[in-house]
């Protein structure tokens, strides 16, 4: 047996009870077996790693896999030396079984096959999680540890029959466990695996198949649901995994993708693409917010970005007239009905920049088949390649546009915008022209988007050409190769493999165009098996579009609270969904509050229900013991002063005040960045400045509720 030279247990000295050798003797000598084969998988793992990388690199798809199992050992190993003997989250007793079963961030077994840890994500982990004195799932007791800096610093122990207990748990009151779920908080969300509730844990291992809603208030852990299902998805469902597409999680803004960046590689997740609607576009980054809400209410609906459909065929017109084509060598005629043609074969679904080499071949083709002349096919093909009067015609009809141009006449060319929007009214049309078309704002994304999916790289053609020049070089250089290496052997083109060298086809097998020079892939342009949305009730009907565009599956898990709309939410979840185009939407709801304090909670309620009544406000379930606290606005320096004193752990935030400056354990946001984020001490500056109405209140209840010990409230009057 394998034996720990320091305890796992680190406990302190008011917990010193449960240091009995009775209660924990048998979760050391199990620690010690998980110990003894860490060290031989991290060996093991190193060696198979290196080997890998040392191995030839392949070309093609066998690069290509060498590179996916370099990149999944590399994560494996990263996660097995990152957490240790804290891979362990705990371990629960079955009711038929004296034998604990122990749950980790991933399976272990030792070198006999016997299973150390039970991968979370397995259907058998799942009674840790979702077991309830009222449905015990066959268990009869539950301990979870609290790991601090590598060794135990707590643990719980649950009892779920009359005869779980038998001198081998530490039982604590219920809320202890809960309080414990309000302990200090990071620049980084805490690892919460080993304290996922059973609420939670049933929409983490809920079916990938259509949209699921999570819908739920502040504090009800709708982000913590939001990215363990996202792994566990990734796990149980094979039709999701990164060859089939993957899964892509879109978050509200910056600060919350740095703030949940640690969470998916630490449950052993690190394909996971994240991004916010901005990142999707490269004019998101620079993209200001739109001040004129009748403008960002026109391009919010679904119809200003079917509007790119029309805009775009507008340069799909072939031309009304024929055209005489010169040769060197006979004159060949060109009519509207063999341009039309030209257009019309064309493979469906192809974007417009890329189609624009469809037609090129066609039109080669067809007056190549129409020359009645002497000359060789390739001279000819040749000559009319380099024919300008053709190459003019064909890219005034079918020319090869830019997305930001497209988008950009539509803001500066009303006839043209009429044509292509005609719902709109005159009034509707003059309102969305502005004097610099391509001044950008967050309203204008989706429509930047829709356009470039539909027209395609104007890239692409030329890129395409010197890809093809680059393989048939290949395939000079591996011929000449070949004739080099056969010249001197005298062998007949039958026998054996270095025979069928001879063989063209072989030739050409060796090359594999895949691998040659090409462009770097955009790994956020899909499509994707699975998208998760978090804060997805901000979303317009516009910028569903950009998703929906990603998921031709439509598998979703859409997770939000209605009554943190910024702009409203009138309508229920299915409304809005199937208006934007999903179908097959079922919902779960998250109620219970396991953040924010009752005391932060009683005056947030207030705030939120005094504009929308009918708010899904959750309960909570926890006391922090402190009462908000009120006070001027010149009290600021002093608040934060006592907190930093009191407090050697912790972040808090001053939410409200642009001129305060950021320190490394105080941050400064605006109202609006909060979402998604939570911090120990919350100091809101002038709430009632946040705005009026639904936006204003929203804001006001969304940056309450980020506390998870203590408010204050600051005002300058």
């Amino acid at each position: 047996m394998h034996v720990l030279t320091t305890s796992a247990f680190d406990l302190p000295d008011r917990l010193s009870p449960k240091a009995d050798q009775a209660l924990i003797g048998g979760d050391e000598q199990h620690f010690a077996a998980i110990s003894e084969s860490l060290e031989q998988s991290i060996a093991e793992l190193s060696a198979r790693l290196e080997a890998e990388r040392k191995a030839p690199g392949g070309i093609g798809r066998e690069a290509m896999d060498r590179d996916a199992e370099i990149h999944r050992l590399t994560g494996r190993l990263r996660t097995l030396r990152r957490f240790g003997l804290d891979l362990c989250l705990g371990h629960f007793v079955p009711a038929d079984s004296p034998e604990p079963v122990y749950i980790g961030r991933l399976g272990l077994t030792d070198s006999t096959g016997r299973r150390l840890l039970l991968d979370w994500r397995s259907p058998a982990a799942e009674p840790f999680f979702a077991a309830t004195h009222a449905n015990p799932m066959g268990l009869a007791s539950r301990r979870r540890y609290r790991w601090t800096r590598g060794r135990i610093s707590d643990y719980w122990d649950e009892v779920f029959t009359a005869d779980g207990l038998e001198g081998h748990a530490a039982l604590d009151d219920q809320s202890a466990f809960i309080a414990s779920l309000g302990s200090n908080r990071s620049a980084r969300m805490r690892d919460v695996l080993a304290t996922i509730q059973a609420d939670q844990d049933a929409v983490i291992r809920a079916g990938s198949r259509g949209a699921l809603v999570v819908d739920g208030g502040p504090g009800t852990g709708k982000t913590v649901v939001a990215l363990h299902r996202a792994a566990h998805l990734l796990y149980s469902d094979p039709r999701l995994g990164h060859r089939r597409g993957g899964v892509l999680f879109v978050g509200p803004h910056q600060p919350y993708l740095a703030y949940v960046a640690d969470v998916l590689p630490s449950l052993g997740e690190e394909g996971v693409q994240t991004c916010t609607l901005r990142d999707l576009v490269p004019e998101g980054a620079g993209a200001a917010v739109e001040t004129d809400p009748g403008v960002a209410l026109l391009k919010s609906s679904a119809d200003m970005v079917k509007a790119i459909e029309p805009a775009v065929r507008f340069y799909e017109e072939p031309p009304a007239k024929g055209m005489t084509v010169t040769t060197h060598w006979s004159d060949i005629r060109l009519s509207a009905d063999e341009w039309a043609a030209a257009f019309e074969a064309v493979e469906s679904g192809t974007p417009h920049n890329e189609a624009h080499e469809q037609i090129w071949e066609e039109l080669l083709t067809i007056l190549i088949d129409k020359d009645d002349s002497d000359a060789p096919p390739e001279l000819l093909r040749r000559s009319l390649l380099q024919n300008r009067e053709l190459i003019r015609a064909l890219n005034r009809a079918w020319p090869m546009l830019e997305a930001s141009d497209l988008v950009g006449d539509l803001w500066s060319v009303p006839a043209y915008l009429r044509k292509c929007a005609p719902w709109l009214s005159p009034e509707d049309v003059r309102t969305l022209q502005r004097q610099d078309a391509q001044a950008w704002t967050a309203s204008d994304l989706p429509l930047l988007d829709a356009a470039r999916q539909r027209l395609g790289d104007p890239k692409a053609s030329a890129r395409k050409r010197r890809h093809e020049v680059s393989v048939a070089a290949e395939r000079a250089r591996r011929a000449d190769a070949i004739a080099g290496l056969l010249q001197n052997v005298e062998i007949d083109e039958s026998e054996g493999a270095v025979g069928m060298l001879h063989g063209k086809d072989l030739q050409d097998t060796l090359i594999d165009e895949s691998a040659l020079p090409g462009t770097t892939p955009d790994l956020l342009a899909g499509p994707f098996a699975h998208i998760v949305v978090d804060e997805a009730q901000e979303l317009t009907d516009a910028e569903w579009q950009m998703l929906l565009l990603r998921c031709p599956s439509r598998s979703f898990t859409i997770v939000g609270d209605r009554a943190q709309a910024r702009h409203g939410f009138t309508e229920s979840w299915q409304e809005r969904l199937e208006r934007v185009g999903l179908d097959r939407i079922t919902s779960a709801s998250l109620s219970v509050n396991y953040r924010t304090p009752e005391e932060v909670m009683a005056e947030a309620e207030l705030v939120i229900r005094a504009e929308l009544p009918d708010a899904n406000v959750p309960t909570s379930i926890r006391s922090s013991g402190i009462p908000v606290t009120h006070g001027s606005v010149a009290d600021l320096d002093s608040v934060l002063g006592s907190w930093l004193a009191e407090n050697a752990d912790g972040i808090a935030c001053v939410i409200g005040d642009p001129t305060f400056r950021a320190t490394p354990r105080v941050r400064s946001l605006a109202p609006e960045l909060t979402k998604g984020l939570e911090f120990d001490l919350v100091v809101l500056i002038d709430p009632e400045r946040f705005g009026e109405g639904i936006e204003g209140a929203v804001d006001h209840y969304v940056a309450m509720t980020r506390a998870t010990r203590q408010l204050v409230i600051l005002t300058s009057s």
